[in-house]
């Protein structure tokens, strides 16, 4: 059966294909959930001349100020009103309500489905029917109405701010086909909306609670990323080039195709500059590529890569590049991994950098459901073919912690890169901790900032600390008369 677009691609993602013609579907939610600009969306969305959309309000806000608020969105279209959108207030049917009950009102809905054929039918305000008639004759009144809406191919969408405990025992949700609950939390600090599909007959719809955002371009869906579920990446052969000079060698060629890879490191180590490093390479290539920063903006990243000679600048206008400043502030994991999947839908891009998995997580305070959506995002990218580079910070100074709590197994290659005790100056050192199913080199390596960018150079040889339980340092007394031994 064909289904009714919502006019949202990622909310008909999360209904399992859109709204089926003749269904009825409740949405629920407090105050404030988003549940009539959803349904006003959803009516710009699908009104065409000769299928309408019908929306009938109960008691609530005038028309007149449903409009002035529904205005300032870019799916409004004034033009609309009247030749696609019509507007019927229910109120003067509901105050005559007398032994007939809700059976004019239920005519008049159903005689205008079966006659103008609507796209959508919206009732805002289901919930207040109740007080104007019985349990018994509500429920009555909602049976005869939804199944004969039924033999339409419209969609009735009713709108109410049920509680949990009626969404449990309401006839609203007893008869209807699919069930939208929007929900509302107040956080610090920013507040959070939600939306989770109860039910959908005939869908194969995706569980769980999606994030939900109301801004100046109206109501939008960003499903969650552990709903998704991704096919084992069947291995390939060839290697990508890492773009850090002396890298590749301990790599046995570079890494493995459409890997996760992890930087851990502390601060000013050259995390994000080994970022740049994998970027420009890519570039270099002709490959697309996104990168996800929560701590440089976008100007301060194309300005760190103009000092390395690199032209970051140029390859986001040509769109080969394009770089995401998410603020901490605004840090939402389900967002982010919407930004991440709709830039590897059409498979053009191949390198993915994250930079820094640890801030992520300590933003996001979703302890909790950290590692299934890592588990989930990794699949995502890797699925799609593409490299993915993730930084994550370690303790400056002691032993080296996991920031990850356990989860660097999701990762198929680790790198860690240290300051080391060098003499009388604090140097840097790089080491390979694993790559799965690889080769790799199991030694120390000096390792420095340079006019390339991160580099790697010479092995140490005499090094203590290599295990964390001690500050990582040289030994100059090895070669007495000349530089700190490797």
């Amino acid at each position: 059966m064909k289904r009714l677009s919502t006019g949202l691609p990622d909310l008909d993602l999360v209904l399992g294909g859109g709204l089926s013609p003749g269904s009825v579907i409740v949405v629920a939610g407090p105050p404030g959930a988003g549940k009539t600009i959803l349904a006003q969306q959803i009516c710009f969305a699908n009104a065409t001349p000769e299928h309408r959309a019908v929306y009938y309000t109960t008691l609530s806000e005038p028309h007149s100020k449903l409009v002035e608020h529904l205005s300032g969105f870019p799916f409004f279209d004034a033009a609309a009103l009247g030749p696609r959108i019509e507007y019927v207030h229910l109120g003067d049917m509901l105050r005559g309500t007398g032994e007939n009950g809700l059976r004019p009102m239920v005519d008049e809905i159903v005689r205008k489905a079966l006659d103008d054929e609507p796209a959508v039918v919206v009732i805002d305000g289901t919930k207040m029917l109740r007080d104007f008639v019985s349990d018994h004759a509500l429920r009555m009144a909602m049976y005869d109405l939804t199944s004969r809406i039924t033999h339409s191919r419209t969609v009735l969408m009713l709108l109410g701010e049920y509680t949990a405990e009626e969404m449990l025992t309401g006839v609203e949700f007893t008869l209807a086909d699919g069930i939208v609950h929007l929900s509302y939390q107040s956080r610090e600090p920013v507040d959070r909306r939600g939306l989770r599909v109860v039910k959908m007959r005939g869908t194969g719809h995706l569980s769980g609670a999606h994030t939900v955002q109301i801004s100046g371009e109206g109501f939008r869906v960003f499903p969650r990323v552990e709903s998704f579920l991704t096919d084992d990446v069947p291995p390939e052969g060839g290697r990508v080039p890492s773009g850090v000079p002396g890298l590749d060698p301990l790599l046995d060629g570079g890494l493995p195709h459409a890997d996760a890879s992890l930087v851990l490191g502390p601060a000013g180590v050259g995390k994000t500059i080994s970022c740049l490093n994998f970027v420009a390479e890519g570039l270099a290539r002709g490959e697309c590529c996104l990168y996800i920063t929560f701590e440089d903006t976008v100007d301060q990243l194309a300005d760190m890569a103009a000092g390395f000679g690199w032209d970051f600048e140029a390859a986001c206008r040509t769109k080969q590049l394009m770089i995401s400043h998410v603020p901490v502030g605004d840090l939402d994991l389900d967002v982010l991994a919407a930004v991440i999947r709709h830039r590897l839908a059409d498979c053009s891009t191949s390198r993915v950098v994250i930079d820094s998995l640890a801030e992520m997580a300590h933003t996001a305070r979703e302890t909790e459901r950290f590692p299934a959506y890592l588990r989930s995002l990794v699949g995502v990218v890797r699925n799609a073919g593409a490299a993915l580079w993730v930084t994550s910070e370690t303790r400056t100074f002691g032993p080296v912690d996991d920031p990850l709590a356990g989860l660097m197994y999701l990762f198929h290659n680790v790198i860690q890169i240290r300051y080391i005790e060098h003499r009388a100056e604090i140097g840097r050192a790089l080491n390979v901790l694993k790559m799965r199913n690889s080769r790799h080199d199991n030694a120390l390596h000096e390792c420095r900032i340079t006019a390339d960018g991160v580099t790697v150079s010479d092995r140490f040889t005499e090094v203590s600390g290599m295990l964390g339980w001690s500050a990582l340092r040289t030994h100059p007394e090895a070669e007495p008369d000349g530089p700190a031994a490797r």
